[in-house]
């Protein structure tokens, strides 16, 4: 495993109290946010920290989040290795360590959708639904791109098909930049840092940045994710629904389900 030096932006750590797996430092303190099995919960912070720690915050360690549910993970790694032909769309979903903890797959494709789409590059204009399974093979989003002309718009349910919210795309020119919306309101935003790159900031109403995407991100266990066939999603601390959802939603359909046109990132 690789260390987890990101002191100063926050990051999770052994909790340093003994009584969760880890705890996240949010760059200044520790925080009430624990993780255990991959499963986030809150246990308040006691007022005296135990002997050897301090506020300047944990020193470096080794080790990454536990195999946990996807929806939970801190950290969530996406192998998006492309077929020759690609007819149906289907990525795996691992943790930190390289255990799979999901799938996103492309559902309800019809015989003539899959011979349009082996000889012609008509991707944009056809709508396309994706399901996001847990390791146990449970769905637990349902991703829905409908047709499009010159921008995307997700539509995100959970599990058993019940509306979350939107990612909607807002420019078409330069930086691409998504809202995510739920009940009417803005919550956040997906922001792409050029228009080629894969580097993007997740932020949220208060433009606070609460994930990122990047291929490269030294935190990788090496030896697991070496080619370009993969991406890293961090997020720096635990979220409430409908964020948390939308955020993941975002991270791992945005070549999928937001860009399937020429202009995919590389």
């Amino acid at each position: 495993m690789t260390e987890t030096n990101d002191h100063a932006t926050g990051a999770w750590h052994p909790d340093p109290h003994g009584r969760h797996e880890l705890r996240w430092w949010d760059g200044q303190r520790w925080t009430e946010h624990v993780s255990d099995g991959g499963v986030t919960s809150t246990d308040a912070v006691d007022a005296a920290a135990p002997a050897g720690t301090t506020s300047a915050g944990p020193a470096p360690v080794q080790g990454a989040a536990p195999a946990g549910h996807i929806l939970d993970l801190p950290v969530l790694v996406v192998s998006q290795k492309l077929k020759l032909i690609e007819l149906t769309n289907e990525y795996s979903v691992f943790d930190q360590g390289g255990q799979q903890v999901g799938t996103v797959r492309q559902v309800g494709q019809s015989a003539m959708k899959k011979a349009l789409r082996l000889v012609s590059s008509v991707d944009q204009f056809m709508t396309h639904t994706l399901e996001v399974t847990d390791a146990s093979g449970a769905v637990v989003l349902v991703l829905t791109r409908p047709r499009k002309l010159v921008k995307s718009r997700l539509q995100v349910a959970d599990g058993a098909g019940t509306p979350i919210g939107e990612i909607v795309q807002q420019n078409a020119i330069g930086k691409i930049r998504f809202s995510l919306e739920a009940g009417g309101q803005t919550i956040g935003s997906l922001n792409a840092e050029n228009w080629r790159a894969w580097n993007f900031s997740i932020r949220d109403a208060q433009d606070q940045e609460v994930a990122r995407i990047t291929k490269t991100w030294e935190g990788l266990a090496k030896t697991l994710f070496t080619t370009a066939d993969n991406y890293a999603v961090q997020i720096h601390r635990p979220l409430a629904d409908p964020m948390r959802q939308l955020v993941v939603a975002s991270a791992l359909c945005v070549d999928t389900a937001l860009k399937q046109d020429n202009r995919g990132f590389n």
